[in-house]
């Protein structure tokens, strides 16, 4: 069985009251080659634009230049949001990357959220599925043939070819952000393991992990199904007070951010095509009253001392069986002191233990029970 996998997330936000745009991503790139060097698999970056929340408009781009810094790391874009690109260029860029990093790449898509985002691309939200859909399989399509092509609704695109030609595909290199169920299945048709962000204590999250291993099952019956990615906003601190302390603070403004750039405090997701389901979350949050869910989503995450956070982890795998953990350590205006620390301790005092509990969990698949008892 192979070890679990941990990941770096770089969100690229600039919150920090003293720090220019510049002075952050010194500090950013800092802490992904910290990871490349304290062992963690692989290297993520989100895409946003227009907004401090994110500030990685060309995630491809940024692991490009990650590249010959690092030494054994995956580069993954976490992700790339189909609606917002041409299809051809996702997959000229994605094959240079290859060459910069040969053997070291994965594919990470989504479709995107945040409403202001896709003004600014003066792309109508109502088509984001359809175009992901459409821009997936040809993008996937691309990279595994070595040429693109689409007649579809959204991309009119003749045949050209990749070059230079793709050194690989990635249907076994695939991640999907999944933040419903209705994304959670699209991961599952299109064989990607589902990525999503933990929100609510791991319990609520279980039925959407589910549905996506029984549909991938469905879908893929001669493939195992993938571990979902799961992904925590992190602090991890020698001092368990210390380690509440920080938690409390940057990621109750890191929650903050997050409704304000999603606009959680809307109604308008009930009115957009395909995501109808975001504005239950929606109104969760309004219902609440935003100090409660500030708690609620500091709770959800995983953080603490290196023992709490294994704990955390332990839970999890008692739970829903084998997963990969993504971790995220700078956020909210945190100094890059503290992310530093944070993930130089996770590193060497959580990775080696969570693995080591891993590997004798004696879970080899993740089938979902239903069907393991269906046989």
């Amino acid at each position: 069985m192979a070890e679990m996998e941990f990941g770096f997330l770089n969100s690229m936000q600039n919150w920090h009251e003293k720090l220019d745009d510049f002075a952050m991503w010194e500090g950013e790139v800092a802490l992904a080659l910290a990871a490349d060097r304290h062992g963690f698999d692989s290297l993520w970056c989100v895409e946003h634009h227009f907004d401090a929340y994110g500030m990685c408009p060309d995630n491809i781009q940024y692991l490009s230049y990650l590249a010959p810094l690092t030494k054994t790391a995956k580069l993954v874009p976490g992700a790339v949001i189909l609606p917002w690109h041409d299809p051809l260029r996702v997959a000229e860029k994605m094959a240079m990357l290859e060459y910069f990093a040969p053997g070291r790449t994965a594919l990470g898509i989504g479709r995107g959220l945040a409403r202001r985002e896709y003004l600014g691309f003066r792309q109508d939200m109502n088509e984001s599925r359809e175009r992901y859909a459409e821009a997936a399989r040809m993008v996937l399509d691309a990279l595994d043939n070595g040429f693109i092509e689409g007649n579809g609704k959204f991309y009119k695109q003749p045949r050209v070819d990749i070059r230079p030609k793709p050194l690989r595909g990635y249907s076994d290199a695939l991640y999907c952000v999944a933040m419903s169920e209705d994304s959670a299945l699209a991961a599952a048709e299109l064989g990607g393991r589902m990525m999503t962000f933990i929100q609510w204590p791991i319990e609520r999250h279980v039925p959407m992990i589910e549905s996506y291993r029984k549909a991938f099952a469905e879908f893929h019956p001669h493939l195992d199904v993938p571990e979902p990615v799961l992904t925590d906003v992190t602090v991890c601190h020698e001092d368990p007070e210390e380690a509440k302390r920080l938690a409390y603070e940057y990621l109750s403004k890191h929650y903050v951010s997050v409704v304000k750039h999603y606009e959680f405090a809307g109604d308008h997701f009930k009115d957009i095509k395909g995501y109808e389901g975001y504005q239950a979350a929606a109104d969760l949050i309004k219902s609440a009253g935003m100090e409660e869910s500030q708690k609620n989503y500091v709770e959800a995450q995983n953080w603490g001392t290196p023992a709490q956070i294994i704990e955390k982890y332990r839970e999890r795998l008692d739970l829903i069986g084998p997963f990969f953990a993504l971790v995220e350590f700078s956020y909210g205006g945190m100094p890059f002191e503290y992310a530093q620390n944070s993930l130089r301790l996770f590193a060497e005092k959580v990775i080696p233990e969570v693995r080591k509990m891993f590997s004798n969990t004696g879970k080899v698949t993740a089938r979902p029970a239903a069907l393991a008892e269906q046989g």
